[in-house]
């Protein structure tokens, strides 16, 4: 391509590996006056593995403000600048925003350039709902902001998406678990498109108790997914006690509460809390 018009792009790098990388990226990124990185010195290996020899400015949630008016001044006078992060698409969890914001607000054109983004790459291959989904970033550190947050969205019908970090991913999904239970299906992705990749879609409780079992699960980058809650309304409780109390008088309690939790589609603890009211009468 001929050498970049004066303007802000949006380019989107690898999450993991370096190959998925689009043409138009690197040509955009050989192309522009200068990159501006998230960490200038772990871009350099990418800029480096693709021959790109455009120079690189930082830019990161430390000093966005002053470094966003620098920057928009520069393509005011003429100049294009390409953003970049250390891996995926800028803004997604990233520092960007006020650079993009206030070049919109200024007239500046922006031009993304489309590429690799965890949170996508995560859900497309978590056997959870895609049709729907909130992307919801990191939670709070601490465990009771972190409890509270989830339970804001313990009735969210569409399929959440987390960053986590390594040392407190084991954490986060036993509050997971403690909030929304132990049936709701997650998914652990965890060093995507890396040599390590893993992705395990389970109920909250098995996931659970395997990350906590194997310590390798606990490495690397990670995004955690929730399944939404299920929108189909509960059958009016009077049915659903006459549907278990017909169970319970030929089968064991458990076995009556999974029947008619499969039959009505209601959660199994739910049945099994009513059939043990039900057995105590």
């Amino acid at each position: 391509m001929k050498d970049a018009t004066a303007a802000l792009y949006i380019v989107a790098t690898p999450i993991g590996n370096l190959a998925d990388i689009s043409a138009r990226a690197i040509d955009v990124l050989s192309s522009v006056d200068l990159i501006a990185a998230e960490d200038t010195r772990h871009s350099k290996f990418l800029l480096q593995h693709h021959g790109i020899e455009t120079s690189t400015i930082s830019l990161h949630e430390h000093n966005e403000q002053q470094r966003s008016e620098l920057l928009l001044s520069k393509i005011v006078d003429g100049n294009s600048i390409a953003l970049i992060s250390d891996a995926g698409t800028p803004l997604i969890s990233d520092p960007g925003f006020r650079l993009v914001n206030m070049a919109r607000e200024k007239g500046i054109k922006v031009v993304p350039i489309p590429g690799a983004c965890a949170v996508i790459t995560a859900l497309s291959a978590s056997g959870l709902s895609a049709e729907r989904f909130t992307f919801e970033g990191f939670l709070p550190p601490k465990v009771t902001a972190r409890r509270q947050a989830l339970e804001k969205l313990v009735s969210e019908p569409r399929t959440m998406i987390f960053y986590e970090s390594p040392k407190r991913m084991v954490g986060c999904l036993q509050d997971m678990l403690a909030v929304f239970g132990g049936e709701r299906k997650a998914c652990l992705a965890r060093e995507l498109t890396k040599m390590f990749e893993t992705i395990v879609t389970l109920p909250l409780a098995e996931l659970v108790e395997i990350v906590i079992m194997d310590t390798n699960h606990q490495k690397g980058e990670i995004v955690l997914l929730v399944e939404g809650e299920s929108t189909v309304a509960d059958t009016d409780e009077t049915e659903q006690a006459r549907v278990l109390q017909i169970l319970l008088n030929e089968v064991p309690l458990k076995q009556a509460a999974s029947i008619t939790a499969s039959i009505l589609g209601i959660k199994k603890n739910k049945a099994y809390d009513m059939a043990l009211k039900l057995q105590q009468k």
